[in-house]
């Protein structure tokens, strides 16, 4: 609607000018003593995030790395201004009170210290002092400009090239597509079709030329893991099987094309707004849905099972989550090089 592009120009004019507010010193750009790996968006909405960020982190763990994740915490119910979610060793926060995101990268990562905060740079010196990391991953980090970032790398998503075409209201992106010159590394997301991705990297070089190192990944089910139990299934166990789909993240026709490629016969489908909080009403009534619809199981995303979790049984075997891996169709070597080759340099300026 016309009203909405009217109100994307002072939205636009206020982001490139922070934008060179930051570039031209005008506004502080801190810097923390340890690397700092920066893993954001363009646009609002799923682009497959929460994958690459597990994937990056287990890449710096398995090389001696001690990793902290910082993430904001979206609509996470704690008001503590710096929380911590995971000390390495155990979660010490809940999902509703760390947001979803967060306590999922806890549980995939046990070795990792994950922290929520809205000032990225404090968060950071917090965990810095109280838990000895050498190394800071920032989770949707892209637009987080106060903080030096050694490695900043921007997701765009091959399947939503409309998204890339119109500022907040008007359309999804947060920035203006100009801005994908600060990334050091463009992955393409949602990889499958050749030539989505190469209306993707058009729109991009249409900006910002040349474009910096790029990748591509999709994404597929690694495991099936019970919702109630925690316990493992092997992604072929569920194909066939009746299925009502559950889902509150940000590109829910994606999670459907994961249950069609399990081989899941979809009679329903119930998708939420991202970060859905559930409730005991919510659960009841999707129970109801399944058995109206004759399903023999429930499937839901591994972002959404925290959620659902405390109001099952604790042998409910009807809920699963699918679990999601990250497979590399171009560019893995030079995104690893990139990320593994930062110096962990102990004189780095620490600004206060």
């Amino acid at each position: 609607m016309w009203w909405l592009s009217w109100a994307a120009a002072p939205y636009e004019m206020a982001t490139r000018l922070r934008a060179y507010g930051y570039e031209h010193g005008w506004f502080a750009r801190r810097h923390l003593p340890v690397p700092v790996i920066s893993i954001g968006n363009l646009t609002v909405g799923g682009t497959g995030k929460t994958p690459l960020v597990i994937q990056i982190t287990e890449w710096l763990l398995e090389a001696g790395r001690r990793v902290a994740v910082l993430s904001r915490g979206y609509r996470r119910t704690s008001r503590e201004p710096l929380l911590l979610v995971s000390d390495g060793a155990r979660i010490v926060a809940t999902a509703e009170e760390a947001g979803d995101e967060p306590f999922l990268i806890a549980q995939r990562c046990p070795r990792a210290v994950v922290a929520v905060g809205v000032d990225r740079y404090r968060l950071g010196r917090h965990v810095l002092e109280t838990c000895g990391v050498d190394c800071i991953v920032l989770d949707d980090g892209f637009q987080h400009l106060g903080v030096h970032r050694d490695v900043n790398l921007l997701l765009v998503d091959a399947t939503d090239a409309e998204g890339l075409k119109r500022l907040l209201p008007a359309g999804r992106l947060r920035e203006p597509i100009s801005a994908a010159k600060r990334a050091t590394g463009v992955i393409v997301t949602r990889a499958e079709n050749p030539a989505h991705v190469d209306v993707i990297l058009k729109q991009l070089r249409s900006a910002v030329d040349p474009l910096p190192t790029t990748a591509q990944v999709v994404f597929r089910t690694a495991q099936l893991v019970s919702v109630a139990t925690g316990g493992h299934r092997s992604s072929e166990w569920c194909k066939g099987t009746r299925a009502l789909l559950v889902s509150g993240v940000g590109h829910a026709a994606s999670f459907r094309n994961t249950a069609e490629e399990l081989g899941v016969s979809v009679l329903d489908e119930v998708a939420y707004p991202d970060h859905y909080p559930y409730s005991v009403d919510d659960v009841r009534t999707l129970r109801e849905r399944a058995i109206e619809r004759q399903a023999e199981v429930v499937l839901t995303t591994e972002k959404d099972a925290a959620k659902i979790r405390p109001y099952l049984a604790p042998d409910d075997g009807t809920w699963w989550a699918a679990r999601l891996r990250v497979e590399w169709r171009a560019g893995e070597p030079a995104i690893r090089k990139m990320i593994l080759d930062v110096p962990l340099t102990t004189g780095r300026r620490v600004d206060g």
